[in-house]
């Protein structure tokens, strides 16, 4: 018989209910049953004068299973858990650590008082999900909190510490030191008092502010900062509630909007981005042996934008690092960037100024490939030329340990090759970061043909380490991301052509959701990485962009470097302001061409881009560059600004009906030509009649 995970014992007077559910004490369904079961356990003991509930290991409970989210409801509801706590004539007290979430801050809330220890960190995040609390959160707070801290606490997710949580009025009491004595003190105090109001019975925030103006303006203020989101406002419609309905009604409108949520596309979207996070760390098919190769130092090849982003990456998290560059001048340049970033980030109250100067103290500087022989993992963040990249990992096997990681952070170019620079090719694969480095969160990590497993596993370690998302990709031209985004921006060039502005084909995009328009996006990449990647491609024989990107590019418009791109920028400034010599740059351009224009209406642009991400992505699934379809989503939520509410281009055409997808990409084929040739892969999952992204390994 398998014990439960949750156990009730008496402690000197004090019934304890503890969850011991590794590692977060989820409430699954075996944990909500044991719940009811130790309630009433509690409730009947006489021996009690009190209760205490509390978690095992890390945190109090991390809330919801997620995993069940969405499959038939069975076992006991959180609800009648919390009803029942409610209910007991003792005092009840929830004592409170680690990150405490979701339905464990709900069942918090039936509790007679809560207390937690200094450091514990409270949350409501259903809405980064799509949803809204679920199990009375939207109904007790406001009793306890009012409607502002209760409406800013829900509808943006975001944890708040517990002495905030004091504060606004939902923590009684922080401890120090063992917190379950703490507690037990605590509930002993309590006992043979008056029981305080059960909270769904509180009334005096209700009654005096029913009627706030907080409402419509947190309604406001969802509407102007996250467009297009659902959940947001339903939360604040679950929140009214509470000052305009009944306990019970409200309780029950706010299980109707939690299951709204969870049917909207929104909600599926955003619980596949959850769990399509997690399943990227994982390499299918690799044995559970493989361990990681231990990182106490860094190396890093170019001391520019990239690479002086990635030493911060390491120095944020304690890491020592040598940055190398090719002379003292452009080392010394690279270096005093890096300084005025932290710097930045003190002036901004991100950072302490010690903070400042102990990561600044682990970022080194060298000019001769021989300081990078200690580095346990090296990073070539070198100019984008394959010639460059091959002469510096000729350097680095010279001079680098046996067994350290030999890593490219090339968006485009084959990793194969330049691990061929090298006689330990075992121990090159790519590192992709994104720019800034030192902000995104994003890693493509290129397996090569003879990369080893354990370099695998270490890219992906390290990765986590820094606080960032590694995806594993195959090597192709562009990897996952960037040759997906080919496809992207010459679909947005070419609907300039035909008579589409820039700042149309941005505003549309942002409209839908994406964080920067690509126009916007090359202008803050710059037009001349564009320009060169471009100038490759077509050597090659490989159709990249538009003629109108060369057009910029000789006129010295780079983007926001130069300030002056697709858009103009003020100087200090990285707002696109609309630029009329710009226009007539594309003007010019479409008199050459010599065919009529026309405007292309916001939707067409909208499918136009996106199904051009989407059909390249199911080639890149395809052909086994990535494991799984949710690797691509992950990629671009995370890398290229897609929003997550829209679950990424590949849950996103899951959404609308693969069927319907298709249909429009061969409209599109034959209004446009080859360039929107169907992927195999969608082809034959429609004329199958199956309507999802294959789930298994494609390598």
């Amino acid at each position: 018989m398998t014990a439960s995970p949750v156990r009730y014992e008496n402690k000197d007077g004090v019934g304890v209910i503890t969850v011991d559910h590794p590692p977060l004490n989820v409430l699954s369904r075996a944990v909500r049953d044991g719940l009811m079961a130790a309630v009433r356990q509690a409730a009947a003991d006489s021996a009690a004068c009190a209760v205490v509930l509390t978690g095992a290991g890390r945190t109090f409970t991390a809330g919801a299973d997620i995993a069940e989210f969405g499959s038939t409801f069975s076992g006991t509801d959180i609800n009648d858990v919390c009803a029942a706590i409610e209910d007991m004539n003792k005092p009840a007290v929830a004592a409170l650590h680690g990150t405490t979430l979701g339905g464990g801050v709900e069942m918090a809330l039936a509790c007679h008082y809560r207390i937690a220890a200094k450091d514990t960190m409270l949350g409501l995040p259903e809405v980064k999900l799509g949803l809204l609390p679920g199990c009375g959160g939207t109904q007790r707070l406001p009793r306890l909190a009012g409607a502002e801290a209760a409406l800013d606490f829900i509808a943006s997710g975001e944890p708040i510490s517990a002495a905030a949580a004091q504060k606004a009025g939902f923590v009684d009491e922080l401890v120090e030191g063992d917190r379950l004595a703490g507690a037990i003190a605590f509930a002993k105090s309590k006992a043979g008092q008056p029981l305080p109001p059960k909270t769904r019975e509180r009334a005096d925030r209700i009654e005096a502010e029913r009627g706030s103006a907080a409402f419509d303006a947190k309604r406001a203020e969802i509407k102007q900062r996250q467009r297009g989101r659902h959940a947001p406002l339903r939360c604040v419609d679950s929140v009214e509630n509470a000052f305009n309905l009944s306990f019970e009604e409200g309780l029950k409108r706010e299980r109707e909007l939690f299951n709204e949520a969870l049917s909207d596309a929104q909600g599926q979207s955003l619980i596949h981005a959850f769990f399509a996070e997690r399943e990227a760390a994982k390499f299918p098919g690799l044995s559970p042996d493989v361990r990681p190769r231990e990182i106490k130092s860094v190396g890093v090849v170019g001391a520019g934008t990239m690479g002086g982003g990635i030493a911060m990456s390491f120095a944020n998290v304690g890491l020592p690092v040598t940055v190398l560059d090719r002379d003292e001048a452009s080392l010394s340049r690279g270096l005093s960037v890096v300084a005025k970033n932290y710097e930045s980030m003190v002036r901004r109250g991100r950072i302490g100024q010690p903070t400042m100067q102990q990561r600044l103290g682990l970022i080194n500087g060298a000019v001769d490939f021989s300081a990078l022989g200690g580095a346990d993992l090296v990073i070539e963040a070198a100019f984008e030329d394959m010639a460059v990249k091959e002469q510096v990992f000729r350097e680095l096997d010279k001079v680098c340990r046996q067994g350290a990681l030999l890593a490219s952070n090339t968006s485009t170019l084959d990793i194969d090759r330049i691990a061929a620079a090298t006689s330990r090719p075992a121990d090159v694969l790519g590192m992709h970061f994104f720019s800034p480095a030192n902000v995104m969160r994003l890693v493509e990590i290129v397996r090569g043909k003879e990369t080893a497993p354990d370099a695998l596993v270490t890219a992906m370690t390290t990765a986590r380490a820094l606080g960032k998302i590694g995806v594993a990709v195959g090597n192709c031209d562009g990897f996952a991301g960037n040759r997906m985004l080919e496809k992207y921006i010459t679909e947005a060039l070419l609907m300039v052509e035909e008579g589409a502005c820039p700042s149309d084909v941005d505003a549309a995009l942002t409209r839908w959701g994406m964080a920067m328009g690509p126009f916007a996006m090359m202008d803050l990449a710059g037009i001349d990485v564009n320009w060169h990647i471009r100038q490759r491609r077509v050597s090659e024989g490989k159709p990249y962009g538009s003629p109108l990107l060369d057009r910029f590019y000789e006129k010295g418009r780079h983007g926001q470097k130069t300030s002056a791109g697709f858009y103009r920028y003020e100087p200090g400034s990285r707002t696109p302001l609309p630029d009329p010599y710009a226009d007539a740059i594309v003007e010019a351009y479409r008199r050459d061409l010599g065919h009529r224009t026309q405007r292309v209406p916001d939707q067409e642009i909208v499918n136009r881009a996106i199904y051009a991400l989407v059909n390249e992505g199911a080639t890149i699934l395809d052909e086994g560059i990535v494991y799984r379809s949710g690797d691509i989503d992950v990629i671009y939520i995370h890398g290229y600004g897609f929003p997550a509410w829209r679950g990424g281009p590949m849950k996103y055409a899951e959404l609308r009906g693969l069927a319907d997808v298709l249909a429009d990409i061969e409209m599109f084929q034959y209004r446009f030509g080859p360039r929107w040739k169907p992927a195999p892969l969608l082809v034959s999952l429609v004329t199958a009649r199956k309507w999802k992204w294959p789930k298994q390994d494609r390598r």
